[in-house]
């Protein structure tokens, strides 16, 4: 996969992220009238994954679409610690309130798989931002996470053209969509001088995740690079490395639009990001599950799969991409 290649596009009710690449359209949303058998509103939950910033996004596409489809009642819901056990807990709070569709990134999808087909006995289940591919899930509505990993691999490569020691960090390494950006990276560096030594977690814990980095430049003193897998490990990894004074002796590459990471990638500090479009997975989800709810199959591809297209941004794109982001976010 080329690294300048960029794969953007937000839906035509979004906004276009002008003057950042060559832009392919996200996959069109289900039309639904979202009309309710029994005249009452169309009960949905969205659950994310954990509490990061990334998440303010997909709540403002859940919004738009909830604006579309009066309906429609959906209620955005954000594990407080992050973990499967309080997703888990979450989940059951809403069959027993008689939901009619749960969207949810999970955590440890392979070890919810019972959890997950439990909902889709009852309710209409549909995997966001992360899969969980084993389950009776009905749609999964995100990111080729494989393929993003790739692009963060190109990335790394041409910021490490003679190659060098690499660390990741992530918050889990049992969500898919970790696994899959993981594998994707692999791949790309695979018969490369880049050397990726470990992976380390932090259980989404912000301070654990900067003292991983602080560790690993202390421990690793030849380190080239570093790779933050989820969106706060941008921010965390940029943080350790100025405390370290280590900007620029060491190659940065992530993922996602927190603030921090787009300013690191401003001044040079970070290499690129990988940007999804969380606007879409609350937007796209809802949608789905409304229309699945009238009976309209057909809105679902075979697969299964509703791929929501990614974009390298860089110190070349930075600028135009952040001010669109402001105007998403309504700020």
């Amino acid at each position: 996969m080329s690294s300048r290649i960029v794969l953007a596009g937000l839906l035509a009710t979004a906004i276009a992220l002008a003057g950042c690449g060559n832009e392919a359209a996200a996959p069109k949303g289900p039309e639904s009238s979202a009309s309710a058998t029994n005249g009452n509103k169309l009960k949905l939950a969205f659950i994310t994954n954990n509490a990061s910033d990334f998440w303010t996004i997909a709540r403002k596409g859940v919004e738009k679409a909830e604006k579309e489809m009066p309906n429609v009642k959906v209620e955005f819901l954000i594990p407080g610690d992050g973990s499967a056990t309080e997703q888990k807990r979450l989940i059951d709070d809403q069959l027993a309130k008689g939901i009619d569709g749960i969207a949810i990134s999970p955590n440890d999808a392979a070890n919810a798989t019972e959890t997950l087909n439990k909902v889709a006995k009852q309710a209409i289940l549909v995997t966001q931002d992360s899969d969980a591919p084993k389950s009776d899930r009905a749609a999964y509505v995100g990111t080729d996470n494989k393929a993003a990993g790739v692009q963060a691999g190109e990335e790394l490569k041409k910021a490490l053209p003679n190659g060098g020691k690499v660390m990741v960090f992530v918050g889990k390494m049992d969500v898919q969509n970790a696994q899959d950006r993981v594998a994707g990276l692999r791949e790309a560096v695979a018969g490369t001088k880049i050397e990726i030594i470990d992976v380390r977690t932090d259980d989404t814990d912000h301070a654990r995740a900067k003292a991983n980095v602080a560790d690993t430049l202390v421990k690793y003193p030849d380190i080239a690079g570093l790779v933050g897998i989820w969106s706060y490990n941008g921010p965390a990894i940029l943080n350790a490395v100025k405390e370290a004074n280590m900007v620029g002796k060491v190659k940065i590459v992530c993922f996602d639009e927190e603030d921090d990471t787009l300013a690191g990638v401003k001044d040079g500090s970070i290499e690129a990001t990988i940007v999804q479009q969380p606007f879409e997975f609350g937007y796209q989800s809802v949608k789905v599950m409304a229309a699945l709810k009238e009976g309209k199959k057909d809105v679902v591809p075979a697969n299964k799969l509703m791929i929501v297209p990614t974009q390298v941004i860089d110190k070349a794109g930075v600028d135009a991409f952040a001010a669109k982001l402001k105007e998403l976010r309504g700020k």
